[in-house]
């Protein structure tokens, strides 16, 4: 296990915004995080970082305490891409990406050989190594994503945390950037990632955890997880899951399935109470 929280509790003033979430999250694994706006995701992240400190309950970083390690201890064991970020300053690609490099390196030490190697693979990883000379602030939006997901691979952790990586991205690169998750999490890197897409949990995910009022609704395979019943009971809408002519599975709102042909619906998540993942008392 490495990373995990054991009955996390946390709140703004007297609002809970999370109550006994338990986690973890292993080497080779990619879990999605999935739950509406404000059920507690952004909270868990920050979290999960060190940013905010639990109210109740433990988060254990391998075998230490989390917040019993500094800052840049952290930085060595778990990288993060953020939803938003900015170009303040004109730095080159190649520059922004080599920032990753920073938590292994003395306050004033210059880049090693070894820091410039692991920035060059992280760019070429991403198919991105185009981009190296020119400006960060000249990039689209969907551009600076994949080189902040490239400076947390420069990062050189075993740990990845993604807050909603496909934002800004047209929807080819949302599916190599997917595919491309999926290979780090095979590789060993144990991932996990906030979405608002339950179809990319489904395609790509090894577990999905979802949320509900900062409680954890279901922790299991996107297979067993990802039923009509559990998203209704997320987002208010029904849904229905198809089968493409290639065999992929696809989640769609009934209102766009019932445009679907009768053969290709209800090919998958035929699933008997039994062989759902484990639910959670939402009260």
């Amino acid at each position: 296990m490495m990373l995990s929280t054991s009955h996390l509790a946390y709140a703004y003033g007297h609002r809970m915004v999370l109550e006994d979430v338990s986690l973890q999250l292993n080497a080779g694994e990619s879990v999605a995080l999935l739950g509406a706006n404000g059920s507690g995701k952004s909270t868990l992240i920050r979290l999960l970082l060190g940013i905010l400190k639990p109210l109740r309950g433990e988060i254990r970083l391998g075998d230490a305490h989390l917040h019993a390690l500094s800052a840049k201890a952290r930085a060595q064991r778990l990288a993060y891409v953020p939803q938003d970020h900015g170009a303040v300053f004109p730095f080159l690609v190649r520059d922004v990406v080599r920032m990753g490099r920073m938590p292994h390196q003395s306050w004033l030490g210059a880049a090693s050989a070894h820091d410039r190697e692991q920035a060059e693979a992280a760019l070429a990883r991403l198919g991105i190594s185009s981009l190296a000379e020119r400006s960060y602030m000249e990039l689209s939006g969907g551009q600076r994503q994949l080189v902040i997901i490239a400076r947390a691979l420069a990062q050189e952790t075993p740990i990845l945390i993604l807050d909603e990586p496909v934002t800004g991205l047209d929807y080819g690169n949302q599916h190599r950037l997917m595919a491309q998750i999926q290979d780090l999490a095979d590789s060993g890197y144990a991932i996990l990632q906030s979405s608002h897409y339950p179809e990319h949990a489904l395609s790509t995910a090894n577990r999905v955890i979802l949320l509900k009022d900062g409680r954890v609704l279901a922790d299991g395979p996107p297979a067993e997880v990802l039923h009509p019943e559990h998203l209704h009971a997320l987002y208010g809408i029904d849904t229905e899951c198809l089968e493409t002519s290639d065999g992929r599975r696809v989640i769609l709102p009934k209102v766009l399935a019932s445009a679907v042909s009768p053969s290709r619906r209800g090919a998958c998540l035929n699933l008997s109470s039994s062989a759902r993942a484990r639910q959670f008392d939402e009260g």
